[in-house]
């Protein structure tokens, strides 16, 4: 018996019928003699009709079901229709994230060997100049001027399409693959999680359910994926002004006037895209009403960052840090609430991050920390309430399997056994408390292996993260495993003079000798700006600090 249909894209047609005339997307376009932001928009019925003109292009040039499609398309109106078209035909967009770096780049479109290939025209000379797609690419597509690297245009092929022309959505089901999301990359080569509709299906009601999301409100979302999501809820999705690759560096000012110019009630944002627009708001006094509710994910989000946008809201109104990853999203969730009266005390004193209950749907489990393939599932793997272990969810979010990397899935996934279906290794170490809440102690791969036993990064870092001076932490490992030497590394706040350094060392260093965690850690180095991961800025990247502390104490 075959699953039930299911496609992400079968939300559109709905909304347009129920709310034609509802703006679907409003993308920024250039400011006016005066200053002021000009935008241009999709009504749903608007989206719809494009999406449809599309979809028959596409197919009739030959991207039809299965077909797996780079997509490196700037964010934008056609970014949208393109991307609802590509799930109308039943393609498999290949979405990989364009800051991780030519090499990450060139070896994820290797591995995923698209058959066709759609982008903008500095996406097709870096596919030319840096061979990308060599030996699997049949149908090439430009959005904009094409110069002399064959295929055809959109506008081209669209071009014979009459406007209005409808379109009969593909009848894929919910275990047929929907589009191939790379990892951000964070801890080794990026992989790729293959999406069923399935799983887009189940993530979308169970964000709906979750924070009870509703047709007609307006969406800012700062991630270029999360914005399909606004669509498929019924919301109306407001694409800031930012460069999407570097959250860090946003302008403050511009996330604030579009929240202020829509009366934005939803907005999704990384760790350091909040920190910033907090910052800004904390210093300018400034107040957001409409907004009832904000989303966080992608790190931990520091209890002071929370505290200071949580000042810009309305009392009441939370911001929510749903714990998950590529793999599997969301997997638990959290609100501000919670976490300033009540866990941060505990993450200060190192009990880990509380990253809240798990979601209704999903199963999950902690079982002993293993660095081997597990091949089924046994109660025996679970480990006692409160014991860190490693974090395995099971649920209709969760993604089956990375495309083309057998030996990876073999290390994520666990066959359920007796109970069925399978579990996903998160990779990240935790515990469950008395009251079932669950609490993150970091990535597996970034535990520190001493002679004296194993450290975890998050809990030991939160002792650091106390003094006012620190920005962040990051604990690394130095030597072979199992007798490895734990170093401290510290970036501090801006406008720290280094004239404090000195001074500042040895108060961090007295923390960390007064804690039970921490006492072992006798090393502790500065450094500049850790490296952070380009999708949200805000993992830090421990293997590349772990090299540079080893070269600064050679």
């Amino acid at each position: 018996m075959s699953a039930p249909f299911a496609n992400i894209a079968a939300h559109l047609p709905e909304m347009a019928r129920l709310q034609p005339h509802t703006p679907a997307v409003f993308f920024p376009a250039g400011r006016d003699a005066s200053g002021r932001p000009c935008y241009t928009h999709f009504t749903y019925q608007q989206l719809e009709a494009e999406s449809n003109r599309i979809a028959c292009a596409l197919e009739g040039f030959g991207i039809g079901r299965g077909v797996r499609t780079a997509l490196m398309v700037s964010p934008g109106l056609e970014f949208f229709a393109l991307t609802f078209a590509l799930f109308k035909v039943g393609a498999v967009p290949v979405l990989i994230d364009p800051g991780m770096g030519v090499k990450n780049l060139k070896a994820c479109i290797k591995e995923a060997a698209p058959e066709a290939f759609i982008g903008i025209p500095k996406a097709h000379v870096a596919r030319l100049v840096l061979g990308w797609g060599k030996g699997s690419l049949t149908r090439l597509l430009t959005v904009g001027k094409k110069f002399g690297w064959g295929g055809k245009t959109l506008a081209g092929i669209c071009a014979s399409v009459p406007p209005g022309t409808p379109y009969t959505l593909a009848r894929t089901d919910g275990e047929e693959t929907a589009a191939i999301l790379f990892t951000s990359g964070s801890t080794g080569l990026p992989k790729g999680a293959v999406y069923s509709h399935g799983n887009f299906a189940a993530q979308i009601e169970a964000l709906r359910s979750l924070y009870d999301i509703r047709p007609g409100e307006i969406d800012l979302p700062t991630f270029p994926l999360f914005a399909l999501f606004a669509p498929a809820l019924g919301m109306t999705s407001v694409i800031p002004e930012m460069d999407f690759t570097r959250p860090a560096s946003v302008d403050p000012l511009k996330i604030i006037e579009a929240i202020e110019n829509f009366g934005v009630s939803n907005m999704f944002g990384s760790p350091a895209l909040i920190n910033r627009v907090g910052l800004y708001g904390q210093k300018h006094g400034t107040k957001l009403p409409s907004l009832k509710r904000v989303i966080s994910a992608g790190a931990p989000v520091p209890a002071t960052v929370l505290e200071r946008y949580c000042a810009m809201l309305e009392p009441g109104t939370q911001i929510f840090t749903p714990y998950g990853a590529t793999e599997s999203l969301p997997v638990c969730s959290i609100g501000s609430t919670e976490i300033l009266g009540e866990t941060r005390t505990l993450t200060e004193q190192g009990r880990g991050v509380c990253i809240g209950r798990p979601v209704p749907g999903i199963e999950l489990e902690i079982i002993a920390v293993s660095d081997e393939a597990i091949g089924s599932w046994n109660d025996t793997l679970r480990v006692a309430e409160g014991a860190i272990g490693e974090i395995v969810v099971k649920g209709p979010q969760v993604t089956r399997s990375y495309y083309n990397r057998p030996e990876s899935t073999a290390l994520a996934k666990i066959d359920g056994g007796e109970k069925g279906g399978f579990y996903h290794r998160m990779g990240d170490l935790g515990y469950r408390d008395a009251v079932g809440r669950i609490w993150f102690c970091g990535r597996k791969s970034h535990r520190v292996k001493t002679a004296k036993g194993d450290l975890y990064t998050i809990p030991c870092e939160a002792i650091y993260n106390t003094h006012p001076a620190v920005f962040r932490s990051a604990l690394v490992g130095l030597g072979a495993a199992g007798s490895q030497t734990p170093v401290i590394c510290i970036e501090l706040e801006r406008g720290v003079d280094k004239s404090r350094h000195g001074a500042i060392r040895e108060e961090l260093l007295a923390l960390g000798a007064g804690n039970e965690l921490t006492a072992g850690i006798k090393t502790l180095l500065f450094h500049p700006a850790f490296p952070v991961d380009i999708r949200h800025n805000a993992k830090i990247f421990r293997e590349k600090l772990a090299l540079w502390a080893a070269k600064e104490l050679r």
